[in-house]
């Protein structure tokens, strides 16, 4: 009687990959950075999570393997998992490494720039890939704003947070749950918040022309999200609340 052995999908070989990489990322963290137990715990926690959530979108979306744009992304999120333990690490010492916190970020926004190019080139574009593209990008910005907030004050949380504040909002609001048109200037504004809170996170400016520069990020911030749920009051008639205008 022939045994029936159950496929693996390749994508379980690949989130494996990832998982392995992402434990030899915060070792090498460990060696090279002197990165603690707390930092351990956090980067660990955050690669648990995303292997966890990328099965189970990748499982609903009936992807059985991860196409190279989104492999490109999957890297991009294994170099967040070292900020995250690198940013959680030095908060609970007061002292983050500095210089592989920039590299390994500044690694991970160049990345950005390129998911997207592979995905167009290879024809591989898919709604989950650019679903996790839009995550791997908010988590990075929550978690470099928690760093810079304790060297410029909260109020630079909002950058981080902005994004989730949107999507919770859209629980309780249906109209802000509708589908935005593209933006180039999103997209733009959204990568600047990177590259500004990067460059705060190392500490190469003057306080007060990182609060100037940071808080300038967060005003054309501010100008993205208001314009886009400017346009979904405008353009969702019908799912305001009766009588709303």
């Amino acid at each position: 009687m022939a045994t029936i052995v159950p496929q693996v999908p390749p994508r379980a070989g690949q989130l494996a990959a990832a998982a392995a990489g992402q434990l030899v990322l915060l070792g090498a963290l460990s060696a090279g950075a002197g990165l603690g137990p707390v930092g351990w715990v956090a980067g660990a926690g955050y690669a648990a999570a995303l292997l966890t959530l990328l099965t189970a979108a990748a499982r609903r979306a009936s992807v059985t393997a991860l196409g190279p744009a989104n492999l490109v992304t999957l890297t991009r999120a294994v170099l967040v998992g070292g900020v995250t333990a690198l940013v959680a690490g030095g908060l609970h010492s007061g002292d983050a490494a500095l210089a592989p916190l920039v590299v390994i970020t500044t690694v991970a926004l160049v990345l950005d720039a390129v998911d997207g190019r592979v995905a167009r080139r290879s024809g591989t574009a898919s709604a989950l890939g650019a679903r996790f593209d839009m995550e791997v990008d908010a988590f990075l910005l929550l978690v470099l704003s928690v760093w810079v907030a304790q060297l410029l004050g909260p109020w630079v949380l909002a950058i981080g947070a902005m994004r989730y504040a949107f999507v919770v909002a859209g629980w309780f609001t249906p109209w802000m749950r509708a589908e935005l048109p593209p933006r180039y200037s999103a997209k733009v504004v959204a990568a600047l918040q990177g590259v500004v809170l990067t460059v705060a996170a190392g500490q190469v400016l003057p306080v007060p022309a990182s609060v100037a520069v940071v808080s300038s990020a967060l005003a054309l911030l501010t100008w993205s999200f208001g314009r886009d749920v400017a346009w979904l009051w405008r353009n969702a008639p019908a799912a305001r609340p009766r009588g709303a205008t």
